[in-house]
């Protein structure tokens, strides 16, 4: 049986929960935040299935919920250290900063260093966009996919995000894992008692697998194969190296609370139209571009799903389980 809630009641419900396990509260606010979008999106995998994971990994330590981000700026670079804290507080502080410093830079680069898992990477670049720039993020992951022609998981699914403003509308908003699905998914099955459909993984042996279990202790299949597999080693580089912060084969799970921090690090870029050649025409000249794509017969542009799924979502509320709905007010405190 499932019931249907409103973001807020989620929202309070999440920073309730985290709270309790003595995360602070603008911390645990930022959070609720960005797995409610989730929810919003139909991103079930990033959203509600966190809280546990999160709010049992700040209970034994393994996150610092009372971590304070450290923002250091100079000219067009932004370096946050998370200090083992949760990202989305730590991501928030340093795009306030890029964002505050972008009109005279016309770029602005933000690393965040000491991280944990970022969330939706599109939401990141659809503030950034909501701004009025142009944003891209990566950011890189536990450990969850062999180089390609390899069976040792080195590189995390390292998402990769896109962002472009557009004039009276929602911003154009590109979103997507460096393996061919994201390893949440495969999580959800796992959980949930079902087969995985092949193609999306492989196990231990190098051989593709329609089971969760033995995907969990194999390896994701990078999309586009080689060529994603390239592009992983790439965020590696960018997220992990360029702030100082683990690779994905030396960084803790996000979703054990055991084991050291995961200590992860992602990386914006921030670019501000006005200050590039095509600025005077750059919203007028994206308009003809996408108009050119969604003209054409059986295409959409990216993001039109994920818009659709937030119109039912205001409509009709988040659909939450019961059993689901249980454990986060029994996590926050509330007894019927």
């Amino acid at each position: 049986m499932t019931r249907h809630c409103t973001p807020e009641e989620l929202r309070e419900l999440v920073t309730a929960a985290l709270e309790r396990v003595n995360v602070r509260a603008d911390g645990a606010a930022a959070v609720a935040r960005a797995l409610v979008a989730a929810e919003c999106d139909e991103l079930a995998s990033h959203g509600l299935s966190r809280v546990a994971f999160y709010a049992d990994q700040a209970a034994s330590g393994k996150v610092d919920g009372q971590a304070e981000p450290k923002v250091e700026a100079a000219g067009a670079v932004v370096n946050v250290d998370a200090a083992d804290g949760f990202a989305y507080l730590a991501i928030e502080r340093g795009l306030e900063t890029a964002l505050a410093r972008v009109g005279e830079q016309g770029i602005v680069a933000v690393g965040v260093g000491n991280s944990h898992h970022f969330g939706v990477a599109g939401h990141h670049v659809e503030r950034i966009a909501e701004a009025g720039c142009i944003g891209i993020a990566f950011g890189n992951t536990p450990a969850a996919m062999a180089p390609w022609g390899g069976r040792r998981p080195l590189f995390g699914t390292n998402p990769i995000a896109f962002a472009a403003p557009r004039a009276g509308q929602a911003p154009l908003v590109m979103d997507l894992s460096l393996s061919r699905v994201a390893r949440g998914k495969i999580m959800l099955a796992q959980r949930e008692g079902q087969a995985i459909p092949e193609g999306w993984a492989l196990d231990a042996d190098g051989q593709p697998t329609t089971d969760p279990e033995a995907a969990l202790a194999g390896s994701m299949v990078p999309l586009g194969e080689a060529k994603g597999s390239a592009l992983a080693l790439m965020v590696e580089i960018l997220a992990g190296a360029l702030t100082g912060s683990r690779f994905g084969f030396e960084a803790g799970s996000f979703f054990t609370a055991e084991g050291d921090p995961p200590r992860v690090g992602q990386l914006f870029l921030v670019l501000d139209p006005a200050a590039f050649g095509g600025a005077g025409d750059f919203a007028e000249r994206l308009e003809h571009l996408l108009g050119a794509v969604a003209a054409e017969p059986g295409t959409r542009l990216p993001g039109a799903r994920r818009l659709a799924a937030r119109e039912r979502i205001a409509r009709d509320g988040i659909a939450v389980s019961d059993a689901a709905y249980a454990d986060l007010r029994r996590r926050a405190g509330r007894h019927d």
